[in-house]
């Protein structure tokens, strides 16, 4: 019973979370200092940012006279090319556009769409400025919400005087916001080398937010912060941003209509499927192609990110077949890691497609238990996936009991197995949907129908294929783009001839060709759709104008802007692809008439310009992607193979985490793991001969280390040491056997004797390696943490469990307190952008929108750290809302909540609790008993009184939140449970053990009908059980309720440190940061 002493310090509850910041929407119940979570609540809003924030193109919008034209040419021959590798280097593409003086041709709308998109707008001036020029002006430098950066260029001359009009416009500018100048006396040389000066430094400082890695840096050679920053997040785990950033760019598309297609009787049913009970299947939504199914989607996501905030949604859009978007293994791998990162879990991933795809199921089961709410997975044209049904087979298992899977399929290609789950199957739209959709194109371009043109158009779509969402859509846009200049009755007559989308693209298609001047432009055109149909994921902008050295910026500006408007194509991480699968389908059958001859042409093209890249050293993310998977498409082994052997390609590709995609380069050759190992080893120790100096050693090492690390995600553990022994050795010799790239040698080299169980070995690699972090970076670094976490990892493995909990509560303070002092920086970036942004948008009357900009504004300058400007902010909100709206409104409620929260983190609790009160008040009237709002408000209402010991205060609000979460999920379900043990720790706080024992009961059942008896939940309330028998004097039954209770803390163990996570069976190792912290680590992102 000695043993038992320890319980008698405190009662272990898995608590309310400790303070919260409540805003409709994703941000909801963020903590500042969880910069991963913000960053992925950031992320799920994507379409309040315009294009140029998310854009993976730098792009630079040029606006010069006749007079500067001699510095933009010098600039773009001489200078381009350097900034272009600045961008390659980052990942981005670059990009610039400049509409020559003399091409004055009606391109007003083309120009304003540029200069919308541009990441930096450059303006060059001399004497004179033509009043043409002075509309794009104005719409860059004076109407700019978003606070892009500029630069405003103007040469100066001796005894002459710049013309009233310049010198007004650059009053005007410098007034109005803070344009960077230059103002120039000399040659134009040295004009055009001083904007390349300023535009580099912009680029990397203000654009691609370069100058926060500087500060990690420590006088460490600069290569060291080349290193990617994922690891420093996910340990081991390979991520590729592209691919994310794809599917942030789809969902924003998707989701991009205005209007809603009568999609309310379909969201009932999306509604219905999350609260049904468990288990249930998959939700199939299915309807023809273009029926609306992602849009509808898209917006349903929304929906629930705004009205259920504990939600956690995992989307991903599933491109055209082929593409990257629909590789199962990256699907699978992609969600994994956001689950864990929603988990905040550091973990090695396993990389092998068959291990993934296996794994997962057990991945879903753990991860969805330490997530406090449901888990909603919807994947869109889940049908496109290579093998879908193969690969899926996990969607026909039972799904754990808060996890919804949705998926979206055409009717014609659904695997017939699938066909038995519950099936919201998309009605064509009726007259009133069609009649809405075209309204809103024609009202767009103003113009107007007549009541007989309405007519006619009722009449056509009605069979399937015209009454459809996306053929509408195109009726819709082809109207108004002829119904300001052209004749709509005579364009009307040629889009009733097209009974289908495909058919009606071919209108849109020849309509464009015919605007084009010329034979040259309309070549162009062919050339531009061809080649983005025969590529892997699509092809950019300045890749278009290196393979069309005849392509001006202006042209092909002007080309990408018709084919997008009229759904065409469409931007995905930088790259140009089609909107929609007709749109490729159409291409095919328009140009592509001689079959495989054409595409194999057109491939070959793609497959020289990558190749050339290649022989320049240029090796980026972008030839990864295409060269192999051309080379596989031509079934040309013989020089996918040469390609493979590329050592950087096949780096680029394992780096980003494509292991599934090389493994099946590989088999296409005819090589099996082993033969494959050999052949990079040779390939490897060849490249060795060439290597002379620091640098190439450095990188010779960089890829020793990949080929051992991608050897020990094969398996091939004897085969790994080799490289990554000879890493190591190159990296003691060429640098220094303390430089923090020696630890990562060592690092690596001690996981492959972990996965052999030479515990001795691994434990002398990790402590040096920890050793030489701790000297290069100080003892706070992540870094540090990393390898205190595998430390933590390697002792669970050898029951040394004292040992481990020690170092990951040590890691955890380290990442977080790295997290408070540095932010993710692409989230502060964003969060900082969106700020400058909103306050542009606050600046007018007092309405509800402007209050709940203040509102959201506060909340971003939270996410900041900047308590003073984020209270100005939730101040200002409160006061507008009380004005407009009234003091009773439900929305001044969420500005009290929201200031409550601000005083409880500044621990100003006397104001925290006065400000709670009033918005519980006004809840508690306004809101249905079960509304998420009053639950928020009581929960925090009622931690915040028990911070301050009133105990009694806190009892009914503490019960109040039992009886919410009973109607809200109903009895048995495990968020009752939590709610009944949290009341239950309060009464034993009170010494109030008798009420307290019921509680504590009735939550154990709870969680055993719905975790199972070994879940951590039922240890934790076991625990809680044997404290109240020790004390009531029960000794026999404490002992028999603390040693299961124990049983259930040794299985878990077992789990985090061994393999992966399922209560039958499992594999790789895991543990959570979260689980080692009080439960006050997080704001509300623990027990809710």
């Amino acid at each position: 019973m000695g043993s038992m002493m320890q319980l008698q310090q405190s009662f272990r509850g898995p608590e309310f979370a400790h303070s919260s910041i409540d805003v409709e929407g994703p941000f909801a119940n963020i903590n500042r200092d969880d910069w991963d979570a913000a960053l992925a609540s950031l992320l799920q809003v994507t379409p309040l940012f315009s294009h140029s924030l998310w854009s993976n193109t730098v792009r630079c919008f040029i606006i010069s006279t006749d007079e500067t034209q001699p510095e933009v040419d010098i600039l773009v021959r001489n200078y381009s090319p350097k900034l272009q590798r600045v961008c390659e280097t980052m990942g981005y593409f670059f990009q610039v556009v400049n509409f020559s003086v003399e091409n004055e041709r009606p391109l007003k709308d083309v120009r304003k769409w540029e200069i919308e998109k541009s990441s930096l707008v450059i303006l060059l001036l001399h004497l004179t400025l033509p009043g043409f020029l002075l509309e794009d002006c104005e719409e860059a430098f004076l109407r700019n919400p978003e606070e892009k950066p500029q630069l405003i260029y103007h040469r100066k001359e001796d005894g002459r005087v710049s013309s009233v009009s310049v010198q007004q416009l650059i009053e005007r500018i410098t007034y109005m916001n803070k344009a960077k100048m230059i103002d120039h006396i000399g040659g134009v040389e040295e004009g055009a080398y001083e904007i390349y000066n300023c535009v580099e430094k912009i680029i990397k400082q203000d654009i691609l937010g370069c100058e926060m890695t500087e500060l990690e840096g420590k006088e460490l050679d600069s290569k060291e912060e080349s290193t990617a920053p994922e690891e420093e997040v996910f340990g081991d785990v390979l991520w590729d941003a592209h691919d994310e950033q794809e599917q942030m760019e789809a969902f924003q598309q998707a989701s991009n209509s205005a209007c809603e297609l009568g999609f309310e009787k379909y969201f009932e049913r999306l509604n219905d499927l999350v609260t049904a009970p468990a288990p249930i299947p998959p939700l199939l939504v299915s309807g023809g192609p273009g029926s609306g199914k992602s849009l509808l989607l898209s917006k349903w996501i929304q929906l629930q990110q705004r009205h259920s905030p504990n939600t956690l949604i995992l989307y991903h859009f599933v491109g055209r077949p082929m593409s990257t978007s629909s590789e199962s293994a990256l699907i699978i791998k992609r969600l994994t890691l956001k689950l864990m990162q929603h988990s905040w879990l550091v973990s090695p991933l396993t990389l092998d497609p068959a291990k993934l795809l296996e794994e997962f199921p057990r991945w879903l089961e753990k991860l969805s238990a330490r997530h406090q709410g449901s888990i909603i997975i919807v994947i869109d044209s889940i049908d496109q996936i290579q093998q879908a049904e193969k690969h899926m087979k996990w969607l026909i298992d039972p799904l754990p009991v808060n996890v919804r899977v949705i998926v979206s399929v055409n009717v014609e290609t659904c695997p017939q197995a699938w066909r038995l789950w519950p099936t919201l199957h998309l009605d064509p739209l009726n007259s009133k949907d069609v009649k809405s959709l075209i309204s809103a194109e024609c009202n767009s371009a103003n113009v107007k129908l007549t009541k007989e043109q309405e007519k006619k158009l009722e009449r056509h779509c009605r069979s399937a294929a015209t009454c459809n969402a996306l053929y509408v859509t195109l009726l819709g846009k082809i109207i108004a783009h002829v119904g300001s200049t052209g004749n709509i009755d005579k364009t009307l007559e040629q889009c009733f001839q097209c009974q289908d989308t495909v058919s009606l693209y071919r209108l849109v298609l020849r309509s464009i060709q015919q605007s084009l001047q010329s034979d040259k432009e309309k070549g162009l055109l062919r050339e531009i759709l061809c080649v983005i149909s025969v590529s892997h994921n699509g092809v950019s902008e300045s890749e278009l104008m290196e393979l069309y050295p005849q392509l001006s910026s202006a042209v092909l500006a002007s080309l990408v802007h018709s084919l997008h408007k009229m759904c065409l194509l469409t931007y995905g991480c930088g790259l140009l692809k089609f909107q929609h699968l007709q749109a490729w389908e159409l291409v095919r059958l328009e140009y592509m008439e001689e079959g495989e001859n054409t595409i194999s042409a057109y491939r070959q093209k793609l497959v020289e310009y990558f190749t050339m890249q290649l022989s320049r050293d240029r090796v980026t993310w972008r030839s990864a992607d295409e060269l192999p998977w051309l080379f596989q498409q031509q079934s040309d082994k013989q020089k996918l193979r040469k390609c493979l052997l590329n050592l950087f390609v096949s780096q680029n590709l394992y780096k980003r985490g494509h292991f599934a995609e090389l493994l099946s380069y590989w088999q296409l050759v005819g090589k099996d793991k082993s033969s494959m190992a050999a052949e990079y080893f040779d390939s490897l120790k060849e490249y060795e001969k060439s290597c002379e100096g620091e640098e190439s050693m450095i990188c010779l090492a960089d890829l020793y280390e990949t080929l051992g690390r991608f050897l020990k995600d094969l398996g091939l553990l004897s085969q790994a040491v080799a490289p990554l022994q000879r890493s190591l050795e190159i990296r003691e010799t060429a640098l220094d056997p303390d430089h923090p790239r020696v630890a990562q040698s060592l690092h690596q080299l001690a996981g492959v004797y972990v996965q052999w169980k030479k515990f001795g070995n691994a434990e002398q690699l990790y402590k040096q390696a920890l050793e030489i972090s701790e000297s290069a970076y100080g003892a706070e670094h992540p870094r540090v943490a990393r390898e205190l976490d595998a430390l933590a990892t390697l002792y669970q493995k050898q029951n040394k469990y004292e040992q481990a909990e020690q170092l990951r509560k040590k890691s955890f303070k380290i990442r977080q307190k790295a997290a408070r002092r540095k932010g993710s920086l692409c989230g502060f970036a964003l969060l900082r952008q969106r700020a400058l942004q909103l306050e542009e948008l606050t600046l007018g009357k007092d309405t509800p929108d402007n209050a709940r900009t203040l509102n959201e504004l506060g909340v971003l300058y939270y996410l900041q750290n900047n308590l003073e400007t984020a209270e100005l902010f939730l101040k200002r909100s409160l006061e507008m809302r009380e004005r407009v709206l009234g003091p009773n409104h439900p929305d001044c409620a969420q500005s009290l909540n929201n200031l409550a929260a601000l005083y409880n983190e500044k621990k100003h609790y006397d104001k925290a609790e006065e400000l709670y009160e009033k918005a519980l008040d006004i809840r508690r009237r306004a809101l249905a008993p079960d509304h998420p709002s009053l639950a928020y408000t009581v929960k925090h209402l009622a931690v915040l009184y028990k911070r301050m010991g009133k105990l009694d205060k806190a009892v009914p609000l503490y019960e109040l939140a039992v009886e919410i979460r009973q109607k809200s999920f109903g009895p048995k379900h495990p968020s009752v449970a939590t709610a009944l043990v949290n009341l239950a720790v309060l009464y034993c706080q009170m010494k109030k053990q008798v009420e307290a024992l019921p509680l504590y009961e009735r939550a154990l059942k709870i969680y055993e009908d719905s975790f199972g008896h070994m879940h951590p939940r039922v240890g934790e309330t076991l625990k809680n059980l044997a404290v109240l028998s020790y004390e009531g004097g029960d000794f026999e039954k404490a002992a028999a309720l603390y040693k299961r209770a124990m049983e259930i803390k040794e299985a878990e163990t077992v789990l985090i440190c061994g393999k992966a996570t399922s209560r039958h069976s499992s594999s790789g190792d895991t543990f959570s940061l979260k689980s080692a912290l009080s439960p006050h680590s997080f704001l509300e992102h623990g027990q809710r």
